[in-house]
């Protein structure tokens, strides 16, 4: 079912809903099947700007990159699809070894079973009644389909088996050790945590099926401290072993973490994890390796740690066009808030891309200061750094808040060919 539902998405009709893509494919009547098999130009093809880009060799090198460190450490992954929300990009996770893919809110997941996503890992107490109900008719219709979500609080699990009463179905669920005082969500001690794992032994809807938690809320994380904090989880994960908490028919142990700033430090711990009663299933979550970033996770990534284990490449580039020249020290872009990711830091110029003769150029000299709803406001050293009409690129940081903007994406070759379209649904 899944691959037919991805498959399905070049059926979809290329009109207004879409920004950026040419106004003559909707006049055509095209599809996004027929306008990508066209292998337009990016910038002779008729895109209008603004128009985000993502690099169809970057984008490979980075699935191919964490998926290859995931296999070296002998960790099972389940990549956050809150990050892109798109099933062609779930689809070619799944196809570079993904476990599953982790959602944060039930929403994520139903899109994730209407392209037929079998394996979902839900990094959130799931106490929604309306959600909880749905979990259970889609186990019950597919006995393939395999769910898994965080419990934090006893609270927590007296409304999650209150919602589930009268259903067939048993939800599997790990009970989250939270990152610290002052972090996000999870039970803050492990006093709470074996308290919640007693609330779960006593739900006949609920069965526990492991450990898991979000090492990057560590308050001051740095290396020492997050991997004490990850030490904490596997030495829970043992101690609940031992004791028998969790359920007694289980084939593995869930021990999960990982974003996407401190996937060295889970392969680490979870390299020492002990052997267990059963098999443990190291579970590793990152998402915003799949675009990668020109800021935020260019920094933070672990690779910058362990470069002899690989790396990451920006896939991103958001396409604008100088539309104003007021002086000859400021200059106006056509794309603003509506467009950009701005939440962690403002965007970099990358490239000017003159609009008289399609000459390429690093964007020396000119700096983005400021947003507004619909335009970018740029800094430049000089009078010559940018004209009227040229198209200058930006590099974003926090691909989740990228993804978001743009609910149909162009895939551009190095050539810049548009080889292909990824459809997000947020």
């Amino acid at each position: 079912m899944g691959t037919e539902a991805v498959r399905r998405l070049a059926d979809e009709p290329v009109d207004h809903r879409f920004k950026g893509l040419p106004p003559d494919a909707e006049r055509a009547k095209l599809t996004v099947g027929r306008l990508a098999a066209e292998k337009r130009d990016l910038y002779t093809g008729g895109f209008t700007t603004p128009v985000l880009t993502l690099d169809a060799d970057a984008l490979e090198h980075n699935l191919t990159a964490l998926g290859t460190y995931a296999a070296r450490h002998g960790l099972a992954f389940a990549p956050h699809g809150k990050t892109c929300m798109a099933p062609q990009l779930f689809q070619r996770q799944l196809d570079h070894g993904a476990w599953g893919i982790t959602a944060a809110v039930p929403h994520q997941a139903r899109v994730y079973r209407a392209f037929g996503i079998q394996r979902i890992f839900l990094a959130n107490e799931l106490v929604d009644p309306a959600a909880l109900q749905w979990v259970a008719a889609e186990l019950a219709a597919d006995p393939g389909f395999r769910f898994v979500c965080y419990v934090d609080s006893v609270r927590g699990v007296q409304l999650m088996d209150r919602a589930l009463q009268g259903q067939d179905q048993v939800v599997d669920v790990v009970v989250e050790l939270g990152a610290g005082e002052g972090a996000r969500t999870g039970a803050r001690t492990d006093e709470d945590c074996r308290s919640v794992a007693d609330a779960v032994a006593e739900a006949a809807t609920l069965r526990l099926v492991g450990i898991a938690g979000y090492e990057a809320e560590v308050p001051g994380a740095d290396p020492d401290s997050v991997h004490a904090y990850l030490r904490r989880l596997t030495s829970l994960a043992v101690e609940f072993d031992r004791a028998g908490r969790f359920a007694a028919d289980l084939d593995e142990i869930v021990v999960s973490a990982g974003g996407s700033a401190w996937f060295d430090a889970v392969a680490d711990v979870f390299a020492e994890l002990p052997e267990l009663s059963r098999p443990a299933l190291r579970l590793l979550r990152s998402g915003a390796y799949v675009s990668h970033d020109h800021g935020w996770y260019t920094r933070l990534t672990p690779f910058n740690r362990v470069p002899e284990e690989g790396g990451l490449r920006p896939a991103f580039r958001l396409w604008t066009q100088v539309v104003s020249r007021p002086s000859p020290t400021q200059a106006f872009v056509n794309a603003g808030k509506r467009d950009i990711a701005y939440d962690l830091g403002l965007p970099e110029a990358e490239l000017v891309r003159d609009a008289l003769t399609g000459e390429e150029r690093p964007a020396t000299g000119v700096r983005v200061v400021k947003l507004s709803d619909q335009h970018a406001w740029l800094e430049t050293d000089s009078a010559d750094d940018v004209n009227v009409g040229d198209w200058v690129a930006l590099g974003m940081s926090h691909p989740c808040t990228i993804f978001e903007k743009w609910p149909l994406i162009p895939v551009v070759a190095a050539d810049g060919t548009v080889t292909d379209y990824v459809r997000t649904f947020f």
